[in-house]
């Protein structure tokens, strides 16, 4: 009885070490767990700043090709700056022109003014004045009537016209199918020119028109066109030419004008309103000029493809 009750004690001392082994392991255990939660914590947190790295590379490679993307930005305005440079070298030399012509009409005016007054102080000088004054006068009147008859004459010019095409066409129809051989037909620039004149003179909202030079538009009296008709213009221009720089200074002091440079020198058009288009190409003789004039919506919707096409290929002049 006396080993059985030794044997028990020594039973529970074991199970006490045993269990107090067993509590320092739970906590050894415990402490490891905390350890690997702070592990997994320091790795997540190296995830999260590797991804931030690589949101910094993804973000420093988008600003290396916006910085690319302002070079080039860059020398475009440069290039841009060194023709406004040409421009205004231009300008000023054309400015400096006009002031010498400036002081030239001063000088002559000056001129004109003193010999007015020797004028008005001899007698016999006024007589003549009067002589000359009455002789102006009639040659005022013989230009009055000189201009009435050159105003008939131009209409009997323009009924002649329309009985030479009304004769063009009833040849045509009678010696067989109605298409025109356009290979050495003669319709000379003045004479588009002229009829571009007058489609222009009864535009009331829009009007695109192309010339081959900016010196052909002297000939279509833009200033008299309603300041209300939006006019877009195409032609050639060179800067350079003090011609083509006052010009262009000209008509770009209008409101209703946009200018373009066009290389081509190809084409006459005239678009007016929607309602009429007159197209005509330049062959390989100045006078050989195949032209389109017409009223008709579908001629018009294929023609216009082709007049838009030639505003749209020409530069903005900055």
């Amino acid at each position: 009885m006396d080993e059985l009750n030794n044997l028990s004690e020594a039973n529970k001392d074991y199970l006490a070490n045993l269990q107090e082994e067993l509590k320092q392991k739970e906590h050894i255990i415990n402490e490891l767990r905390e350890r690997l939660l702070s592990i997994e914590e320091g790795l997540k947190k190296f995830e999260d700043f590797d991804l931030k790295l690589k949101l910094k590379d993804d973000l420093i490679e988008n600003l290396k090709s916006s910085l690319s993307l302002k070079d080039d930005q860059i020398k475009t305005i440069k290039s841009s700056m060194d023709l406004k440079e040409e421009q205004v070298k231009t300008l000023e030399y054309s400015l400096k022109i006009k002031n010498v012509k400036i002081k030239t009409l001063e000088k002559s005016i000056s001129l004109k003014e003193e010999q007015l007054k020797e004028l008005a102080s001899s007698t016999v000088e006024k007589n003549l004045l009067i002589e000359k004054d009455k002789k102006i006068e009639n040659l005022q009147e013989k230009l009055k009537i000189l201009n009435g008859e050159l105003e008939t004459a131009d209409e009997d010019l323009e009924a002649l016209e329309t009985e030479n095409e009304k004769l063009r066409n009833n040849l045509a129809s009678a010696s067989g199918p109605k298409i025109i051989d356009w290979t050495d037909i003669k319709v000379q620039k003045p004479d588009i020119l002229k009829k571009m004149r007058d489609i222009l003179n009864k535009s009331l909202h829009n009007i695109t028109i192309a010339v081959p030079d900016i010196k052909d538009l002297q000939e279509l009296h833009l200033y008299e066109v309603r300041s209300s008709v939006n006019m877009k213009i195409s032609c050639y221009i060179d800067p350079s030419l003090e011609e083509d720089a006052e010009l262009l200074e000209e008509f770009g002091s209008l409101d209703n004008i946009s200018i373009r440079l066009n290389e081509q020198k190809d084409r006459f058009v005239i678009d007016r309103d929607g309602e009429e288009l007159l197209f005509s190409i330049i062959g390989k003789n100045e006078d050989n000029n195949l032209v389109i004039h017409t009223r008709d919506p579908k001629h018009q919707r294929l023609l216009r493809s082709l007049v838009m096409e030639g505003w749209l290929r020409s530069r903005k002049l900055d």
